[in-house]
């Protein structure tokens, strides 16, 4: 009888150390080839547990060309955006770790002509919180966003522009915030911003495939962007992603991305009360990383966006589980498929998509007739039953709307979705950039 206890619980044990472990590749893969079987994103993810990596797949084109298709591979890296922050983020916690930085020191100290230079904080910075003017805002953006700039171009684009708002009145998101700690990160250790991080980051956890987006890279293996309009991949213009420093010109692959979130939240990068300090969220930010939830399950990460990139990097605690996912080409939505990912990760219910068009009823299609307008965007669209189908109309561009469900649509070829309130008063227009809210207008 002992024996068999003793058994008994070693089966236990081993059932609950791979719990979540072996996720259900077929399901996910199914997700991942629907998307590139109809070419609503391409991209790569990889999953890790415990610091192990459990499930990874690339999907759809890294490049294409006049010659030849290059196929995503587990390699391809992409541009990371955003989610260079954490790592800029972590370089700051290691200097204030050190003392040579501290979370109350004032921008005066290092850049003493920027607006509000006495009262903002590297904290503020840290946070969102400094009121600084976004240097990619009201700077005529897409005229020089494939130019480079030096750094006191860049920072004069701040300067000349009037703070958004007082310093630690409230937090609100700006690249400018990551630009200048990248900068201060440079005087303090005399140092380029490249450099820094192969010392402190790259080079420190062994990161193979993570490098700083300068021009001189030979990126043989980097994934061009693109989006998809008019039915087909078109290649999207890249910024200069020197001109983004420590705000987002890091390229890397979603396995380099798991070995340093994992490296991060396991004490190889910054001590437990700097962790403790960027987990701690003040109006919704941290201090280099955002709160994620999936059910009772709560997680730290940062999502990033440039020109057709997008990304997203997720570690949950409890569950010793990361996750990472970058696309060179999106029109499903990222949230969506990384609810998805969660969704069968944890066992939840969950059908994998098939974006197979419906019929719907003559009675159904009707009532979402009529035409809708936005107040702050200023979009107005007219929606019209046509046959078999919704058309709508806006701005001169007229398309067709193919039936998901009963209140849901969208139009690949433009990279739209469209969702309407059952009632028919209200609808919702999603692309990957953002979500337009519109009314019905009663005349």
């Amino acid at each position: 009888m002992k024996r068999y206890i003793l058994l008994l619980l070693a089966v236990v044990t081993i059932l609950e150390a791979s719990y979540g472990q072996n996720p259900d590749r077929a399901k996910l893969d199914s997700l991942f080839n629907m998307l590139q079987q109809k070419n609503l994103g391409m991209g790569s993810i990889a999953i890790s547990k415990n610091g192990k990596l459990i499930y990874r797949k690339a999907f759809g084109i890294a490049s294409i060309n006049d010659k030849d298709t290059t196929r995503a591979d587990v390699n391809t890296e992409y541009r990371l955006g955003s989610i260079t922050k954490m790592f800029t983020a972590v370089m700051a916690f290691q200097l204030i770790g050190e003392k040579k930085l501290s979370i109350h020191d004032t921008l005066s100290k290092y850049f003493p002509q920027l607006p509000n230079a006495g009262r903002i904080t590297i904290g503020n910075l840290l946070n969102h919180r400094s009121g600084m003017a976004n240097f990619t805002d009201n700077t005529n953006f897409d005229d020089w966003k494939t130019q480079p700039k030096t750094h006191q171009e860049l920072l004069d684009l701040i300067i000349k522009q009037k703070p958004d708002f007082e310093p630690n009145a409230m937090a609100n998101y700006c690249n400018s915030n990551y630009l200048v700690l990248g900068y201060i990160i440079e005087k303090i250790c005399n140092k380029p911003y490249k450099d820094v991080l192969n010392d402190r980051i790259i080079n420190k956890i062994g990161l193979k495939q993570t490098y700083y987006g300068d021009s001189t890279h030979d990126a043989k293996k980097e994934a061009a962007s693109y989006k998809y309009f008019d039915s087909q991949w078109k290649k999207d213009k890249a910024i200069f992603l020197d001109d983004f420093g420590g705000a987002g010109a890091i390229i890397s692959t979603p396995a380099d991305m798991l070995k340093f979130i994992n490296a991060l939240f396991t004490g190889k990068l910054v001590n437990k009360s700097s962790l403790d300090t960027m987990e701690t969220m003040v109006d919704g930010y941290g201090m280099g990383m955002f709160p994620f939830e999936f059910g009772p399950h709560k997680g730290f990460g940062h999502n990033g966006k440039t020109e057709g990139f997008a990304s997203s990097l997720t570690y949950y605690p409890e569950d010793k589980l990361a996750i990472a996912y970058c696309t060179n080409g999106e029109v499903y939505h990222k949230a969506k498929i990384l609810d998805g990912v969660l969704s069968i990760y944890f066992n939840k219910s969950y059908t994998t998509p098939t974006f197979q068009p419906v019929n719907l009823s003559d009675a159904v299609l009707d009532q979402y007739t009529g035409t809708y307008t936005s107040g702050p965007s200023g979009i107005k669209v007219i929606c019209t039953h046509d046959g078999d189908h919704l058309q709508l109309e806006t701005r001169g561009q007229l398309m067709k709307l193919e039936a998901l469900g009963n209140n849901e649509f969208f139009n690949k070829g433009f990279g739209f979705f469209f969702e309407f309130d059952p009632s028919g008063k209200k609808l919702t227009i999603k692309d990957v950039e953002s979500n337009y809210e519109l009314s019905k207008s009663t005349n």
